[in-house]
């Protein structure tokens, strides 16, 4: 059988012994990569772009620029990586900001070792490793009013198709199975989908396109 490539998996965490317990849980499994370990969002960020991991663990309380900041950043020019927030608190406030700036979830510093290979796989599959209260929050944010006119988006069919699917709470494994594409081809029309509705995250592109279809019909 041919042999699959690792996860590729970087580090952005101050605290040296959290940070390197990390690193021991994703390099003891086989189908893990650590390519680098950061203490600070002005480091991480020139080499996450040189790097160019899969998934990011990001420390959100970090000196200098924040874990959040760092995730906006890093989101606005590489969309395609996946960032799981990592933290010691349930700040609620914190965490949901951390996922509007483009997280795909978070762990808690307590998380097992086995927890945080599942949030590493998970997020990769289209998944979003939170909690029940922050996911409540997700919801909640949902039936907000829009608060201004959305702009009228360009979407192809199978774009819009997919993230009608995205909205329904689909990962991208069962979007894929339900159109008949490879996974891998949802991750490019999720790309693009990003970078039309300017958005960072599946959490933000269901929330404008809800908002969008709510004032005005979307063109094909």
């Amino acid at each position: 059988m041919p042999k699959t490539h690792p996860i590729t998996v970087a580090i952005v965490e101050d605290n040296a012994a959290l940070a390197n317990g990390l690193r021991k849980i994703v390099e003891s499994s086989d189908d893990f990569q650590c390519l680098g370990l950061w203490t600070t969002g002005e480091e991480a960020l020139p080499k996450l772009d040189a790097f160019r991991p899969q998934v990011v663990l990001m420390d959100i309380n970090l000196p200098g620029m924040s874990g959040i900041e760092t995730t906006a950043r890093l989101k606005r020019h590489l969309p395609e990586i996946q960032v799981v927030i990592v933290t010691v608190y349930r700040d609620h406030d914190k965490i949901f900001a951390a996922l509007k700036a483009g997280a795909s979830g978070y762990l808690l510093k307590r998380s097992t070792p086995a927890e945080v290979r599942d949030a590493i796989r998970d997020v990769l599959s289209g998944g979003a490793p939170m909690s029940a209260e922050i996911a409540r929050r997700v919801v909640e944010a949902f039936h907000q009013p829009a608060r201004e006119p959305q702009e009228e988006i360009n979407l192809s069919p199978r774009e819009t198709e997919i993230l009608e699917l995205l909205c329904e709470g689909l990962a991208n494994k069962e979007i894929a199975h339900r159109l008949g594409i490879s996974t891998e081809t949802v991750r490019v029309h999720l790309k693009h989908i990003y970078e039309k509705l300017h958005v960072r995250s599946r959490t933000e592109a269901a929330m404008k396109y809800r908002d969008a279809k709510e004032q005005e019909p979307w063109r094909d």
